[in-house]
């Protein structure tokens, strides 16, 4: 007997091949049957009635690291339709990491990835010291979706040079140090490597992250060691000094592919973003495989002044961090800084977060009563109305109110024809969830229900078809999850049911479940009627079923072969 029959469902097997509508069974957490019709028992039989199933949602780039190990139920996303996550990006990981780098390690997520340091102090459970250590006790405590975890560049220098891994380039000593620690990840099950060169990527006090200062030796020789038992995938958040050209060539040299961060379109030099995507054609035309990780969301970020991210990244910015209270209220006043700041952002520019769009930066939330009358007004609004710059008006209304005020800003991605175009480009990979960073500010979590609402049904710009194989089976094969990704008979029963006239992502807002009773940012799913994790159901159309059983894995072992085969 069955555990589980869906039956008459519209079967999106997650190929890119047609849907038709048919029943599915499940037996012991994988797929026992998939048919038009299945004429067999089963302890629980949900009649369908014409809902969407597809495979459950693989989110390619999490940063669930440390806060899976306080909430194994990874929230919010098993309830937004994700049954995999991939942890360790852009090498912002907690392992491998010495006791006397925790410290050290917690004060650069406050900064890059927008956490508390307070939370992250009461909730990281520091059961390990090495990378294999740390995969043991996710094994052992186990979590509510399947794991793969990217050994990170930034944990691994820390690792090897401590507090000199933010001020210099490793020695060869440091490298030849490095690559035994990511050969023994590999070995241990890591899923590649992951390392980050972005400019806006910054540690407390606007120190650049480990991985930026790396030389390109570094790099070439730390892809190397990730491909040495012939595996692995490369994942890097690419700053403007780390060329297409010179991925192609690590990947040519490792033979391995190289998934590269973040594609954004950017409305003020719109023709960066092709420039990066014809480059990455070229590549994999070469038989170099690179893959584009874009996303179906407007980059839309909430901060105040006291930890601006959006604006963290230039230049005329750095003067400014690292400073608290009296000293930086100066600094945000001071006439020559702000002229700086203007400046930079009247120039042309390749890439930066913002962009000097003050239509798109709106006010959230006021600490003063008295200027309750400002909030959803942009600031280019209030600038044409006082006469003023967009900046100073931004400065002055956050320095009255001690640093407090909420403000919004849609940074990119917000041309959605634009958009359209790399979402459905041959070598992009929809992704960039970052699930489990920027708690306070940020949620994507929910981007593939986005992608099947918005841009499926609102839209018309890709097939539900298409849609889900660019959500389930597209990733499993990059990264070559085995039996996962599809719906087929004896693949894990990782399974996503919805209303396919309303499945979306809900409006965004605070709950406060972190350690200490801390905020961050939710958002509940729409049209989503069943979540399943190899077998075990997770979440309904209520969200996430609390206390449900941790039937998520943690993925040790990949398909090599299967990334070829994809690109």
């Amino acid at each position: 007997m069955d555990d589980l029959l869906i039956r008459g469902a519209c079967l999106i097997d997650g190929s890119g091949g047609p849907s038709f509508r048919g029943d599915l069974a499940v037996r012991e957490g994988m797929i026992s049957g998939i048919a038009p019709e299945l004429k067999r028992d089963a302890k629980r039989v949900i009649e369908a009635d014409g809902l969407a199933l597809m495979p459950g949602i693989i989110d390619s780039h999490t940063h669930f690291d440390a806060q899976v190990t306080w909430d194994p139920y990874v929230r919010p996303s098993p309830a937004l339709g994700v049954t995999s996550a991939v942890i360790g990006n852009c090498g912002f990981a907690i392992a491998p990491c010495k006791p006397e780098d925790r410290e050290r390690t917690m004060r650069n997520l406050t900064q890059v990835e927008g956490m508390s340091l307070d939370v992250l102090r009461a909730g990281i459970r520091w059961d390990f010291e090495s990378f294999s250590q740390y995969l043991g006790m996710l094994e052992v405590q186990g979590s509510a979706v399947n794991l793969a975890a990217y050994v990170g560049h930034s944990s691994v220098r820390t690792y090897v040079m401590g507090a000199s891994a933010t001020e210099r380039e490793a020695t060869q000593q440091e490298i030849d140090q490095m690559t035994k620690l990511v050969r023994d990840a590999m070995q241990a099950g890591a899923v590649g490597l992951a390392s980050s060169t972005s400019p806006a990527h910054n540690g407390e006090a606007g120190t650049p992250m480990p991985s930026r200062l790396a030389s390109d030796h570094e790099h070439l020789s730390l892809i190397r060691a990730m491909a040495c038992r012939g595996g692995g995938v490369y994942m890097v958040t690419k700053g403007g000094q780390m060329p297409i050209s010179f991925l192609e060539e690590m990947s040519q040299q490792s033979k391995r592919p190289v998934m590269i961060a973040a594609l954004l379109h950017n409305s003020t030099n719109g023709g960066a973003v092709f420039k990066d995507l014809d480059a990455i054609t070229a590549a994999n035309r070469r038989g170099n495989p690179l893959i584009a990780q874009v996303s179906c969301c407007p980059l839309t970020m909430d901060f105040t002044l006291a930890s601006p991210y959006p604006v963290e990244g230039l230049q005329s910015w750095k003067p400014a961090l690292g400073l608290e209270a009296a000293a930086l209220r100066v600094k945000l006043a001071d006439a020559s800084f702000r002229q700086a700041v203007k400046a930079e952002l009247d120039a042309p520019a390749v890439f930066r977060l913002f962009n000097g769009e003050w239509d798109k930066v709106h006010i959230v939330e006021v600490a003063n009563a008295a200027n309750v009358h400002l909030e959803q007004c942009s600031l280019a609004e209030l600038a044409a109305q006082n006469g003023r710059h967009p900046l100073d008006v931004m400065l002055d209304l956050a320095l009255s109110e001690d640093l407090q005020t909420v403000f919004t800003a849609q940074l990119l991605n917000s041309d959605e024809v634009e958009v359209a175009r790399m979402l459905n480009h041959q070598h992009s990979l929809v992704s960039l969830s970052d699930a489990g960073a920027h708690l306070t500010f940020f949620n994507d979590a929910g981007f593939g229900l986005h992608l099947l609402g918005h841009w499926v049904r609102d839209l018309g710009v890709m097939s539900l078809e298409q849609a889900a194989y660019k959500l389930t089976a597209q990733s499993a094969a990059i990264f070559g999850m085995t039996s996962r990704g599809l719906l087929r008979e004896s693949y894990a029963a990782d399974l996503l049911l919805f209303d396919p006239h309303r499945v979306g992502r809900g409006a965004k807002r605070r709950i406060h479940d972190l350690p200490g009773g801390a905020a961050r940012l939710h958002t509940d799913a729409l049209g989503v009627h069943g979540v399943w994790v190899n077998g075990t159901q997770v979440a309904d159309d209520h969200g996430l079923i609390e206390g449900s059983k941790l039937s998520g894995q943690l993925m040790r072992s990949f398909d090599a072969k299967a990334v070829f085969q994809s690109c």
